[in-house]
């Protein structure tokens, strides 16, 4: 099935779509060093990455008319900076939010199917009317804004079209949901917004996945069974205390038929620490120690036997007092690109182009590249069946 995948930065919502079946006809990014990763990892002969038509630079200027054929799947993370809701402020002229790009690729391309994912904070009660905005307008995106009209203008007109019941054009059938990566088997407490929406005309029925993996399976694990300990061959001297947690599992009256949420000790229990066994370290690909690491009140890093914190990309790099694990005794360090890649689920063998900041930029930025796959997976499951 033939895709196109926009604000692809490092590639984790490309790769899982393409671990999910598609194939794209175009992948876009501006950034030119996420762009000279993807080209290194094409180079490398990295599946999917080895097929993609890689284009650099500005979406806006992008002609979708060049692509010739049915386009089954639109995806991508449009940039959507905060801004205000207040007066009449013309959000759609803000050059740093792209979901008006988004919507435009959908109205042109008119594919089957699109999935597009955002930060949490989209979902704020501040930014109310605009995620409704933005849900309208993947509705009915040939109802397109008009030139000089304000967007709560846009917003109105849209409204009315929707209670109207029109059911002519091109129109989606639209649903949106938070999902936390945890909860799919990926590594990192990790909350996204996807919109996923087939055209109408299609007749598709869908939900979400289903959760697969949960907290209380890992507490259970860990201090009810003991299995995860065993698992990972820590003696009970080198074990945490537990506390609240322990407390928690104690009052667990079943054991939780869900797998249990995958921890950062899990992810890296193979790779050797880069602080304390360098050499050892060195063998493995972007996994060297960061000093710098310093822990203060709201940013004690990740604790080595939970899903890891949210790793975030900052303005300029890291950002301080993030990305970091802790270990059982408290002594704390930053994630190597290669660690962080984990907690991602990004495949081993991908390099990334840049330096130490720049990279876990593009890492920050990135959607786990296990939870796009299993969405894209039943979104592709239900195409399927159309044929």
């Amino acid at each position: 099935m033939r895709s196109v995948e926009m604000f692809v930065g490092a590639g984790g919502l490309g790769i899982g779509v393409g671990l999910a079946g598609f194939e794209p006809v175009a992948v876009m990014d501006w950034d030119r060093w996420a762009c000279d990763t993807l080209r290194e990892n094409k180079a490398n002969g990295l599946h999917p990455i080895m097929h993609w038509p890689i284009h650099e630079g500005d979406v806006r200027f992008f002609d979708f008319s060049g692509i010739e054929g049915d386009v089954d799947l639109v995806s991508g993370g449009p940039p959507c900076q905060p801004f205000s809701m207040g007066g009449r402020h013309r959000a759609f002229l803000d050059d740093r939010d792209m979901f008006p790009q988004a919507i435009r690729a959908v109205r042109e391309l008119a594919p089957r199917a699109f999935i597009f994912e955002n930060v949490k904070g989209l979902t704020r009660a501040s930014f109310a009317n605009y995620l409704e905005y933005i849900h309208l307008q993947l509705t009915y995106p040939e109802l397109a804004i008009l030139p000089e009209e304000e967007w709560l203008h846009h917003l109105t007109r849209l409204e009315d079209h929707h209670t109207h019941g029109a059911e002519d054009g091109l129109r989606y059938r639209v649903v949106k949901q938070v999902l936390n990566a945890a909860d799919y088997g990926v590594p990192q407490r990790r909350e996204r917004v996807l919109f996923v929406g087939f055209r109408a005309d299609t007749g598709i029925r869908w939900h979400f996945p289903t959760q697969t993996h949960s907290r209380d399976a890992l507490l259970w694990s860990q201090w009810r069974s003991g299995v995860y300990w065993d698992l990972h061959e820590v003696a009970q001297k080198d074990r945490p205390d537990g506390g609240k947690a322990k407390a928690r599992a104690e009052k667990l009256i079943e054991k939780p038929t869900l797998a249990p949420w995958s921890t950062v000790r899990d992810a890296i229990r193979d790779l050797p620490d880069p602080e304390l066994q360098p050499e050892a370290a060195a063998s493995f690909h972007d996994h060297r120690f960061q000093p710098g690491a310093r822990s203060y009140p709201g940013h004690t890093g990740s604790p080595l036997d939970e899903p890891a914190k949210t790793l975030k990309a900052g303005v300029h790099g890291v950002p301080g007092g993030e990305n970091m694990l802790r270990r059982t005794d408290g002594t704390i360090r930053y994630f190597t690109i290669r660690e962080s890649a984990r907690l991602q689920t990004f495949p081993d063998d991908m390099v990334f182009h840049g330096s130490w900041t720049e990279t876990m930029r593009q890492l920050g930025n990135a959607v786990p590249v296990d939870l796009a796959r299993i969405v894209a997976v039943g979104v592709r499951e239900k195409l399927e069946a159309l044929v």
